[in-house]
């Protein structure tokens, strides 16, 4: 009976155009080029001679075994990537802390003589725009005309007064636009002003988290402007 030995490895190596070099710290719990081709030489040793493994199934084997490598080592890549990309917003959501954003919320918080911006998204031009104000009753606080508007965005500000004048109360309240094309009511999105108070990162498979003071936290993702 032939035996497997360190030569014969090397000579395999040899007639498929490779070279062997020792790894000082081989991780023994995974399986490398090496030890794949040790029991290749194995299997070929011990075959059945009248039935021998042709050229094409041995270059199959030995193509399947590198394509699960290279899947392996492309995992590991995208990890690392993903790691990197993890860190580089979290530098940049911390920069956000005290700064004011845009998300896309329909929920403005109001401070004690204090306003709420904002902007409404028009995707073609309408008229009759409007910011309607609620309660946390659904009821009418206040109604900003903003008239006519092409397609685009436009700010608009609530002072915190209602239809009266008076100053409500702080808290928050529903924002939501009205439009008017081509006969027809649409409601036009809504992106709300707020301030960065914190910066949360998640764990493994989640995004970074921007805390909105008043309104809590939103993806960092979400965020469509820095102002």
């Amino acid at each position: 009976m032939s035996t497997v030995n360190a030569a014969s490895t090397d000579q395999l190596y040899q007639t498929l155009g490779l070279s062997r070099e020792v790894e000082a710290n081989k991780d023994n719990t995974q399986l490398q080029m090496e030890d794949f081709l040790e029991l290749m030489v194995t299997e070929l040793t011990h075959q059945d001679p009248f039935k021998p493994m042709d050229n094409s199934e041995l270059a199959t084997q030995i193509s399947q075994f590198a394509a699960v490598s290279g899947i392996d080592e492309l995992n590991n890549s995208f990890s690392g990537f993903s790691d990197s990309m993890i860190s580089d917003q979290a530098l940049q959501a911390a920069n956000l802390v005290g700064r004011n954003v845009l998300v896309p919320v329909n929920t403005g918080n109001l401070e004690s003589g204090g306003t709420i911006k904002g902007v409404v998204g028009i995707t073609e031009s309408a008229s009759n725009v409007t910011v309607r104000i609620t309660d946390t009753t659904g009821a009418l606080v206040k109604e900003i005309p903003l008239g006519t508007q092409s397609k685009g965005e436009v700010d608009f500000t609530w002072d915190g007064l209602d239809e009266n004048g008076d100053a409500v109360p702080a808290g928050q309240y529903q924002i939501e636009a009205q439009a008017q094309v081509n006969g027809e009511t649409v409601t036009p999105y809504t992106l709300i002003e707020a301030k960065v108070s914190s910066v949360s990162i998640g764990g493994v498979g989640q995004g970074l988290t921007v805390n909105l003071a008043g309104l809590g936290p939103v993806s960092f993702e979400s965020v469509a402007e820095i102002r």
